[in-house]
């Protein structure tokens, strides 16, 4: 399209409303959409599917803003392209409650794709999202009818650039040949301490290309044409991704242009009206907005319009003329479980099995039920059993980029039509513990299978044998950590994964662990719950034996020691903390009975289990680092023993 100078009024209000939020707050970041905001509305204005009275429409191209510091920009084109941002909410930027918080945050705000503010992740997760495009399109478009077909736009700047979380999504997009995801980059040259070039002097072109990018040059960033015609070829291009790299001047146009400190401080009263006369703007008012630019947003976004009726009208004639097919739609777009996911049936168990291996097999199982499942691991199928066996195609290699992998979940629950997991060792949980903070910010569907989840790793040793790391996870708000403690519980803990539509930790064993099939009815029920009475003694109880995982074998193993003695034990499984919580308190006190001495037992650190278990309990875990053995040595020279658990349940009942 050609650009016009009502078209550089419209960018000129996006910088000034912008700006006057910074103002008004005093606190936010001025200095990216007095830069960026040409490149923002290059995208928006004659590029982007987009939609404002259905701002979730399926086929609409996404925008992620992975510098999620210039939000004012992304919430002034929200407010000028009528996604029901008004002018009082702008005016309340950064303040308590706001629907303008000082970052971006999804389902908080109508148009947001996802929170962003920790760099990288925008563009790590838009990879996912151009890879969910690709793969619900695979499903779903036939020769005749192209019902998936869009764009993920992403805008990054430096910082984004500089985090290793790109690099691992970068390099993993190029390998793909996502075509359909185009990077906008923000070169400015400036980050808060200064100049990049005292961090940052790598050829940035040169990076891309080797990662099999696309790589397209703006000389000036503030050339509507010259970004516009950039896009185009971008969009052109199906083979690759394309990163667009726009020279741009940080605080363009106010007295602290290409100065850092125009990154993060807001602009003085006297500053913004110079920044205004320099813009030649036509008013000195605060959050002025002229009729012709407002109108000119209005025929922009009149045009998203046309394309969703074109989709609409398209998806008319899909299912009419494919009806199966129209039906596999529904279920996928729409996250459809079935209610009878698993059946009395499925009894594909029949001896001990370690949880990775029983999740295995469930992952195969869900594949004929969930067309939409689709996931895999970092370079760890083989170990995680995370491979799809009959459909080969639905297993997604994400290389030894454990962080990437995590972002890329994120960008695939956002899109929607997927239903994704990833999977690693429990102790590399620390290489993607960002994504799955924000993955528990943003409350969305991410599964993260984590296996070797104890010093039943054995041989590999400390480095590899995770401690801290299951109540390092319980702490994170909003997400579910489930660790089965047989294949049964394994079974059920999926079930409960897909359904949730939360963040879910998986945590499964490396060994074998004992089936406990005689009480699959208890599970079933059980494990959703999150804690419940796997075998109660014959007579009166004396003690409750809390365990996860694979200390629920060595509960059973200390109660019948302990009943040889005389003192009867309650086996409590407790696969979830975090759902037990959210029951009801006579059911939780119908499980752990209030009075009645509680041992819990895990192979971890045992901080957190009395803030569970209360005044009552102990706790029989490992507060120190693992030891390099087999794992049934490893476990008895750190005290982890059913005669040790036995010896501390006898003191307690005393």
């Amino acid at each position: 399209m050609k650009f016009d100078t009502t078209d550089n009024l419209c960018v000129n209000t996006i910088r000034t409303l912008s700006i006057d939020m910074v103002g008004q707050a005093d606190s936010g970041h001025p200095g990216l959409p007095l830069g960026a905001a040409p490149l923002a509305y290059a995208i928006w204005a004659g590029n982007m599917k987009f939609f404002p009275s259905d701002p979730d429409w399926f086929d609409r191209d996404r925008f992620v803003l992975s510098a999620g510091h210039g939000s004012s920009m992304l919430y002034s084109m929200l407010h000028l392209y009528g996604y029901g941002l008004k002018m009082e909410d702008l005016k309340a930027f950064r303040q308590l409650d706001s629907l303008t918080p000082g970052h971006p945050e999804y389902g908080h705000t109508k148009g947001v794709e996802m929170t962003t503010g920790p760099l990288g992740q925008g563009l790590a997760s838009a990879v996912g999202m151009a890879l969910a495009e690709r793969l619900t399109a695979e499903k779903l478009n036939t020769p005749e009818f192209t019902l998936v077909d869009h764009h993920t736009y992403v805008l990054c700047g430096d910082g984004d650039l500089m985090e290793g979380v790109s690099y691992e999504a970068a390099s993993l997009a190029g390998t793909m040949k996502l075509g359909k995801l185009i990077c906008l980059y923000d070169s400015n040259g400036i980050t808060i301490e200064g100049s990049t070039a005292l961090a940052f002097t790598e050829d940035v072109k040169k990076r891309f290309l080797a990662q099999d990018w696309q790589v397209v040059e703006v000389e000036n960033g503030n050339d509507l044409d010259e970004l516009d015609s950039a896009i185009r070829k971008a969009k052109r291009e199906t083979e690759k991704p394309s990163i667009i790299i726009a020279k741009t001047h940080i605080g363009w146009g106010s007295p602290k242009q290409d100065k850092n400190s125009v990154h993060g401080e807001p602009l003085k009263p006297e500053e913004i009206l110079a920044t205004k006369k320099a813009l030649g703007w036509p008013s000195t008012e605060p959050f002025f907005v002229p009729e012709e630019a407002r109108a000119r947003f209005a025929e922009q976004a009149a045009a998203g319009e046309r394309d969703r009726k074109r989709w609409l009208k398209l998806w008319k004639n899909y299912s009419q003329s494919l009806p199966e097919k129209a039906e596999l739609a529904k279920a996928m777009l729409g996250r459809e479980i079935p209610e009878d996911l698993f059946k009395p049936a499925d009894t594909f168990f029949d001896k001990p099995v370690a949880t990775r291996e029983a999740s295995g097999k469930v992952i195969n199982l869900m594949a004929e039920r969930l067309p939409g499942l689709a996931g895999g691991s970092a370079d760890l199928g083989p170990s995680t059993k995370t491979d799809f066996t009959k459909e080969p195609t639905r297993t997604l290699h994400f290389g030894i980029r454990e962080h990437a992998m995590g972002s890329i979940l994120n960008g695939l629950a956002l899109h929607g039509g997927i239903i994704p997991f990833g999977a690693t060792f429990l102790v590399f949980s620390d290489y993607m513990r960002p994504a799955i903070r924000l993955a528990a910010v943003m409350n969305i569907p991410s599964i993260f299978v984590f296996t070797h989840d104890s010093i039943g790793v054995g041989e590999d040793g400390p480095t590899h044998q995770p401690v801290e790391h299951l109540m390092s996870l319980r702490l994170i708000p909003g997400l579910v950590v489930l660790r089965p403690g047989d294949a049964w519980e394994t079974l059920y803990a999926w079930e409960a994964a897909v359904r949730l539509k939360r963040p879910v930790c998986l945590a499964l064993s490396r060994q074998k662990l004992p089936l406990y099939t005689q009480y699959r009815e208890k599970i079933a029920e059980g494990v959703k719950r999150g804690a419940y009475l796997l075998r109660g003694p014959s007579t009166v109880p004396s003690i409750e034996l809390v365990a996860s995982g694979s200390e629920v074998s060595l509960a059973f193993e200390a109660a019948a020691l302990l009943e040889k003695q005389g003192i009867a034990a309650r086996i409590i499984s407790a696969p979830s903390l975090e759902l037990f919580r959210e029951q009801d308190q006579a059911y939780r006190d119908s499980v752990m009975i209030p009075g009645l001495p509680k041992l819990c037992l895990e192979a971890g650190r045992t901080i957190g289990w009395a803030d569970f278990a209360g005044p009552d309990s102990h706790a029989v875990g490992i507060d120190t680092f693992g030891k390099s053995a087999p794992a049934s040595k490893a476990y008895a020279a750190l005290g982890l023993t059913a005669e040790k658990v036995a010896e501390a349940a006898r003191k307690m009942v005393k």
